[in-house]
């Protein structure tokens, strides 16, 4: 087959399909001796979309003009078919008739439709439409040039230079759409997208903050804190199975009970994997707090995954028991479970930081260098400083320890206060317990007896009510009365352990013998009301507020619930409920002249920075001139000096000792317990007191008055001697008459 000519295909002459008539017979003869007319090189071009075909008889040029003619619709954009083929056809037709050259003389210009399929056979297409003649232009001539045409203009979305334009402003536009977004991406959401994944990176390590220590008055520490190690876990590492050391919580915890003391079940449950509240996993958690340095250097050396160690501190008790009932302890985790250690909690502890930190995984599990990390420093707690004396305290518990050697189930205090400041120099509790190792003690051994050992304080009561009878001019120092061997309150009588036989007796013979008749006479005149009123102004009813958590408050009486009997028990210290410290704070305002100073444990308070914040000053208020204590304090050295009587063994040579015995019960949730409560509160010198002390002694077989004096006597005569107290300079004490003629 030859190849495909270029030149428009015609219609053989004679044919009916757009054949031409214009140039009749004589002219399709002319044209049958050219070359290339005539067959299929000399069909009429055929167009299938419509396209048109300029035809017509030059007059000059003939054939080979016809083959230098282009196609009617060939352009020189290549994607015009394309254009074409979405355009349906119509843009290339109009272009063809916009682009069809004005016929030569005789010519036509032809529309050639498709060629139409054929029906049935016989059946022919119908005839095609003839556009009308038109006169022949100048351009048709015989000769004449035809006119420069511009090219048809393509479609706007063909245009090459519009489409590199219409590209470059979208590709110009996803640029900086792209740039906006990393600017929000990289300015102002980069907190949150940031933060969203450190929180996957981060470790925690706590950083406690040093706990403050606890100083008696002169600087010595009784409790403080010392470095250690705490030792935690992280229990993601620890159930990671891709780490080559990995070895399971279960053989972890045996590794590390031996050294941290704890039960490998303790610890396998504290290494158990848990969610934290934001959801994501715990990865730290305390195995041990206060843990010695070589004991944590040895956890070091197993090398276990997911076990760390870091600085922390233990509490330490350098006296062991020494005033471990006022101290108290803290818990493994530092915070204050008993006595000053949790009513001062806050102060003492401070404020614990932390760091955290971006890290790497398994073997890369160190801070990562520029990664996101932020320390909170620890701010240190505070220091306690007490007004007890070390030396004073350790002198009065081996002393009272001494004394209930004995007894079995028995139960001990001892109180001193300094006279002028109402500063607490000891304060003794028996039993005890090491304050360093709580864990093992009993529970009422690490009670303090001074503050929570309720007692009916028994005759100790009757200086209060002689005190307020000289006060309310009731009796004077020389008041005599007779005295009977019994007395009857309501359905109750009350009996002397010294009988008077119905004689005169002196007020200070009454305390040498301590006479519940003489008490009971001395404050019928006085009267309740008053005796209640003086009760309150000496302190009783009310807790001291001396600093220690659980202080027992006490109960006096209401006069509306007094009864018959109340007259008869009230004044000589029965039906009253009162502690150890209540009781020595009573007398305490006998040897200060009179005035109530509120006794007190805290000196001053140390800040981390060193500052030194002295504690609240003390509540006083005056109670007894200071003409009436200084005559009730001569009247009770009877007790100590008169021969016979009850306070006889409290005596301490060289000094004069003014006191009181008493005699009273424990009292338990408001029940009277068995056994009885013997005590002795005594001050010295007493022409100028400088010490009080109360020593209480519960002993349910008995006896107590036999450890309560001689105890007295050796707490007063250290006292006196360790703060260089020179002895009484008047020597002995008064001559006392108990039955004056």
């Amino acid at each position: 087959m030859s190849p495909r000519s270029d030149e428009p295909r015609r219609n053989p002459p004679g044919s009916r399909r757009g054949s031409s008539r214009a140039g009749g017979p004589a002219d399709e003869e002319s044209r049958a001796g050219e070359p290339g007319i005539g067959g299929i090189s000399g069909a009429r071009a055929y167009t299938p979309r419509g396209r048109t075909v300029r035809e017509g008889t030059p007059a000059r040029g003939g054939a080979a003009e016809q083959r230098r003619t282009p196609r009617s619709t060939r352009s020189g954009d290549p994607f015009r078919p394309a254009l074409q083929v979405l355009d349906g056809g119509r843009a290339a037709a109009r272009s063809g008739r916009r682009d069809a050259p004005a016929a030569g003389r005789g010519g036509v210009v032809r529309t050639v439709a498709p060629r139409t399929p054929r029906g049935p056979a016989g059946d022919e297409p119908p005839p095609r439409r003839r556009t009308t003649p038109r006169a022949p232009g100048r351009a048709d001539r015989p000769g004449a040039r035809r006119p420069s045409r511009k090219p048809p203009r393509p479609p706007k979305l063909a245009d090459p230079r519009l489409r590199l334009r219409l590209g470059t402003v979208l590709t110009l536009a996803l640029f900086v759409v792209i740039g906006v977004r990393l600017v929000f991406l990289q300015a102002v959401d980069t907190p949150a997208y940031a933060g969203g994944g450190v929180a996957d990176r981060t470790r925690t390590v706590e950083l406690p903050a040093p706990r403050g220590a606890i100083y008696d008055f002169r600087g010595e520490p009784l409790a403080h804190s010392v470095e250690a190690r705490y030792v935690f876990a992280d229990p993601t590492l620890i159930e990671d199975r891709s780490n080559p050391a990995w070895i399971g919580a279960d053989a972890t915890a045996k590794a590390l009970s031996p050294l941290l003391g704890i039960p490998v079940s303790k610890l396998t449950e504290l290494m158990k994997p848990r969610k934290l509240e934001n959801g994501n996993p715990s990865r730290f958690e305390y195995l041990a707090r206060g843990v010695e340095i070589p004991a944590a250097k040895q956890v070091l050396a197993l090398e276990l995954p997911g076990i760390g160690v870091h600085r922390d501190e233990r509490r330490e008790v350098p006296g062991d028991d020494l005033a471990a009932n006022l101290i108290g302890f803290t818990s493994q985790d530092m915070v204050g479970l008993e006595g000053l250690e949790a009513r001062y909690d806050e102060l003492l502890a401070g404020q614990d930081g932390k760091r955290v930190y971006e890290a790497g995984l398994g073997d890369l599990a160190a801070p990562i260098p520029g990664g996101y990390s932020k320390t909170t420093p620890a701010k240190p707690g505070s220091s306690l400083t007490l007004t007890i004396d070390r030396d004073l305290q350790f002198r009065c518990q081996q002393i009272l320890s001494a004394g209930m050697a004995g007894q079995r189930g028995a139960t001990a205090a001892a109180v001193i206060i300094d006279v002028a400041t109402g500063e607490v120099r000891a304060q003794a509790s028996d039993p005890t317990y090491n304050a360093a190792k709580p864990g093992d003690s009993d529970p009422v051994a690490r009670e303090d007896a001074a503050t929570s050992f309720v007692v009916d304080p028994g005759s100790v009561h009757k200086a209060i009510t002689y005190g307020a009878a000289l006060q309310e001019g009731v009796i004077t120092p020389d008041t005599t009365l007779p005295i009977a061997n019994s007395i009857k309150k309501g359905d109750t009588w009350f009996s002397d352990t010294h009988p008077a036989n119905g004689r005169k007796m002196s007020v200070p013979g009454m305390l040498a013998f301590s006479s519940n008749v003489g008490a009971i006479t001395v404050a019928d005149r006085l009267g309740p009301e008053r005796l209640i009123d003086y009760q309150k102004r000496f302190g009783l009813g009310k807790a001291t507020g001396e600093g220690l958590p659980g202080e027992a408050s006490g109960r006096l009486l209401p006069l509306d619930e007094w009864s018959g009997s109340s007259a008869g028990s009230v004044p000589i210290g029965h039906s009253v409920d009162a502690t150890p410290l209540q009781m020595a704070a009573a007398y305490a305002t006998i040897a200060n002249d009179g005035t109530y100073v509120q006794p007190h444990l805290v000196k001053e308070t140390i800040g981390p920075d060193g500052k030194r914040t002295p504690a609240p000053a003390p509540v006083t208020r005056s109670v007894l001139s200071p003409q009436n204590a200084a005559a009730l304090r001569t009247m009770l050295e009877a007790v100590t000096t008169v021969e016979g009587a009850t306070g006889t063994l409290a005596a301490v040579p060289g000094y004069r000792v003014a006191g009181k015995t008493g005699t009273g019960w424990r009292l338990v949730d408001g029940k009277k317990q068995p056994g009885e409560v013997s005590s002795f509160i005594g001050m010295a010198p007493a022409e100028k007191p400088r010490y009080v002390i109360a020593v209480f002694v519960y002993a349910p077989g008995g006896g107590g008055a036999a450890i309560a004096n001689p105890a007295f006597r050796d707490m007063m005569q250290f006292t006196l001697r360790h703060y260089r107290v020179p002895p009484s300079a008047s020597g002995s004490a008064p001559k006392f008459v108990v039955f004056p003629r």
